[in-house]
């Protein structure tokens, strides 16, 4: 019996490893070779530090090449898109970062429609991932996700609460990207200035039902400092932002930061939320953005485009319907004139045979001969005796006698008689 039991155990023993369990080692294999790609959109006014924040946040210098407008430019200069992009690696993991800026952007006198541009890109590109993704097996191997992620939409510092052109903008890309806000040169605020500045904006946020970023829920088996952080992230939306490229010695620890006739403040410690941002954007939550991206945002524009093509192809297959019916109406038409033709015609040649019958058939009545003088019917009546006719056959005398009215020439009856 205690054999049996030892057999059984080695038997469940060699079943407990089958061998799925490496199925993440695998993914992380995959991943890692394949690489990672993320698109960030920035937007906001000239002068915001948004060039300065990217570079901040990724390390790297991505508008070396840039060249600053002149003031005078400014005044007509309309929003155009720009894209750079940068091959990032860390430890093993490789990250191609695209990042999407609005130059011009509010910065023209009229700027009612500035938004409309970066509407029509995220479409765009919207767009192109679905026929690459529509196609053949080749182009889905090398389809490169250029969707925008993530747009960190800045406010300016001066300004208590929403313009109406950041409604307008942020109404119009609330339903094709995530958006997180941002306060830009918040080193122009005081502390308390700047918390006051965050409850106007999300208090207007919620006033005109705008839908920014909204962070997915920590599951219960999640770490317990994961939880708080999350909660930290969460709870200093919208970040206050200071950036800089510049590396400065403090006390013998090198730090980035700015340096004020007042003192230097380091980007990375608690003066400002640009280590927040960046823990949200690189560490934590990257994933989530181009999940949601992809599940929510990518799923709604490719089901109305789905939509729009399926009525735009019933309405052209009711409209050849309606042209094919329009057709075999007319052909209808066409052939029940030309039998009502046939029918007439031949009507009228029945007609015609039926008086060629009857005057064959006067012709030939008994007794009687028939003549036509200008269509009238005349008839001779023989005399009964031959011999007396024979005697005065050169002395005929003709009677007539009308079987109607004189004014009618029908019809006339003469008779002759021997005299």
């Amino acid at each position: 019996m205690a054999l049996r039991r030892l057999s059984t155990r080695k038997r469940r023993s060699k079943v407990e490893h089958v061998g799925f369990s490496s199925l993440p080692e695998q993914v992380h294999r995959k991943s890692l070779k394949k690489g990672f790609e993320f698109t960030l959109l920035v937007v906001g006014d000239s002068g915001m530090g948004k060039s300065t924040l990217v570079n901040s946040l990724f390390m790297t210098d991505l508008y070396a090449d840039r060249v600053l407008d002149k003031v005078t430019d400014k005044y007509e200069k309309t929003i155009s898109i720009t894209t750079r992009t940068a091959e990032l690696e860390e430890k093993g993991v490789k990250l191609k970062l695209t990042v999407v800026d609005t130059p011009g952007f509010g910065d023209s006198l009229n700027a009612s429609e500035s938004w409309k541009k970066i509407a029509e890109y995220v479409d765009d590109q919207f767009y192109s991932y679905y026929t690459h993704e529509s196609g053949c097996g080749l182009e889905r191997r090398r389809l490169n996700d250029t969707r925008v992620h993530c747009c960190l939409y800045f406010l300016p510092p001066h300004v208590r609460g929403l313009r109406p052109i950041d409604i307008e903008t942020m109404r119009c890309l609330q339903t094709r990207v995530n958006i997180v806000p941002v306060i830009g040169k918040a080193d122009a605020l005081t502390k308390s200035e700047l918390e006051a500045l965050k409850i106007k904006i999300l208090n207007d946020i919620d006033k005109y039902d705008i839908k920014i970023y909204e962070f997915p829920t920590c599951d219960s088996d999640d770490d317990e400092e994961f939880k708080k952080l999350d909660e930290k992230i969460k709870n200093s939306i919208p970040f206050g932002i200071i950036g800089s490229n510049t590396v400065m010695e403090v006390g013998g620890k090198r730090i980035r930061g700015r340096a004020y006739p007042w003192g230097i403040i380091d980007i990375e410690s608690e003066s400002c939320d640009f280590s927040k941002l960046r823990t949200f954007l690189c560490s934590s939550h990257m994933q989530d953005l181009k999940d949601l991206t992809h599940d929510i945002h990518y799923e709604n524009y490719r089901t109305e485009l789905i939509k729009a093509t399926t009525l735009r192809d019933s309405a052209k297959e009711k409209h050849s319907r309606n042209d094919t019916e329009k057709l075999l109406q007319q052909k209808e038409d066409e052939l029940k004139k030309l039998h009502e033709l046939v029918c007439k015609m031949q009507q009228n040649m029945t007609s015609t045979d039926e008086l060629d019958q009857r005057r064959q058939k006067s012709m030939k009545t008994f007794g009687k001969s028939t003549f036509n003088i200008a269509n009238t019917n005349c008839t001779i009546i023989k005399p009964k005796s031959n011999e007396f006719c024979s005697a005065y056959k050169n002395t005929l005398n003709y009677n007539f006698k009308p079987e109607t009215n004189f004014q009618n020439l029908s019809s006339y009856q003469t008779s002759s008689t021997a005299i």
